[in-house]
């Protein structure tokens, strides 16, 4: 027995048929077919032809989908037919529902968002994560470019990374709410408390540190609002180290979400033990220090839950998650009111504000390497 082609389809299999060869047979099977195509294919990915899980929740949740084949002990003749029904080894088991968490409206308009921002900006890729800040629920997730898992003859790596979960990044100023936060929850600062900035400039170790938007002083509101580099290095430096390390760990940065998804990235941040005064510094405003996009996204949550983070899930819940209490409520509603500031005119993405709703958002920005 050897197999001609698996999964013909149905009307070359009718015309093989009719040719009535002698030692050709026809074995019925299933195929998978992804409606979704490739607005969803890197949270479902895809299986074989086998209906084994190979990409995404088809092979994160294999052994919950895939079910399991049974046992039996017979007797049988020398034709091979079972004459009788000894016992039964290992009863079978069907494969489970599994309902996502995703929204499909979002989920479609993230990503057709995704594309056109990629295309506009001749991007080589982008990725997109929502949350439910109360439930931890992946609404919606996406990556450009991405593939359409019901056509994979020609599928390249690049295509099928689902850089939300696996790629790693230095997230720069975006990491300065967490800087702040800190500082205004040991008591080391207030959202008023001035901070002097001269021209814009600091140099620790040979090593300078700039702002894009140079002030002489800035108020702690004022270092989220206009993203100044100096400003949260010398917050930082009143901190200590162990500190800073002890509420980046407890956000999530440094260890792989617990989403059950393959590949998930953890990112790197290294013990405290090892920063050198100029490394607290600039990781301060997010460099030296990776995480992925969604590592990211789960951490920004506090601000928006009164300090509380919880765990993320690409599988719908029916009850309440209970998390981890990061901030104080205070802490955590001052920084987000310093988020606002930073989309509203005088910040720096007054671009992402919407017409009646309230927004808070931050910029980040990173320099790339080019032509050496």
């Amino acid at each position: 027995f050897v197999y001609l082609k698996r999964q013909v389809a149905p009307e070359t299999a009718d015309a093989i048929a009719a040719l009535q060869l002698d030692g050709v047979h026809q074995q019925r099977e299933f195929r998978r077919y992804y409606p979704g195509g490739e607005v969803t294919a890197h949270v479902i990915g895809f299986a074989g032809v086998d209906d084994a899980g190979q990409e995404g929740v088809e092979l994160a949740f294999q052994d919950v989908l895939g079910g399991r084949p049974g046992s039996r002990r017979v007797i049988k003749d020398r034709l091979g037919r079972v004459v009788e029904d000894v016992q039964s080894i290992r009863p079978a088991h069907d494969g489970a529902e599994l309902r996502l968490s995703l929204d499909s409206k979002l989920q479609n308009l993230a990503y057709s968002a995704l594309k056109g921002a990629v295309e506009q900006h001749r991007a080589k890729a982008g990725a997109i994560v929502v949350l439910d800040v109360r439930t931890g629920e992946v609404l919606a997730l996406a990556n450009a470019p991405s593939y359409n898992p019901n056509s994979r003859t020609r599928l390249s790596p690049a295509q099928v990374r689902n850089r939300v979960i696996t790629d790693a990044f230095e997230p720069g100023s975006t990491l300065k709410p967490f800087t702040v936060a800190l500082a205004l929850e040991t008591g080391k600062a207030t959202p008023g408390t001035s901070l002097a900035t001269p021209q814009g400039r600091m140099t620790m170790a040979n090593y300078t540190i700039r702002d894009s938007h140079p002030a002489a002083a800035l108020t702690v509101a004022q270092v989220i609002q206009k993203s100044s580099n100096v400003g949260a290095a010398k917050l930082a430096l009143g901190l200590p180290r162990e500190t800073m390390w002890d509420l980046f760990r407890r956000v999530g940065f440094g260890a792989s979400p617990e989403l059950g998804f393959p590949a998930a990235a953890s990112g790197k941040l290294r013990h405290y033990r090892t920063w050198r005064p100029i490394e607290q510094a600039t990781m301060s405003y997010g460099h030296g220090i990776s995480v992925s996009l969604l590592q990211l996204a789960r951490a920004y949550t506090i601000f928006a839950t009164d300090g509380e983070l919880v765990p993320v899930s690409l599988v719908k819940s029916a009850s309440v998650a209970t998390g981890e209490k990061v901030l104080s409520a205070g802490t955590a509603r001052a920084v987000r009111s310093m988020l606002e500031m930073a989309v509203q005119n005088g910040g720096t993405g007054p671009r992402a504000r919407v017409v009646g709703w309230r927004v808070a958002g931050k910029t980040g920005t990173a320099h790339k390497q080019e032509n050496g």
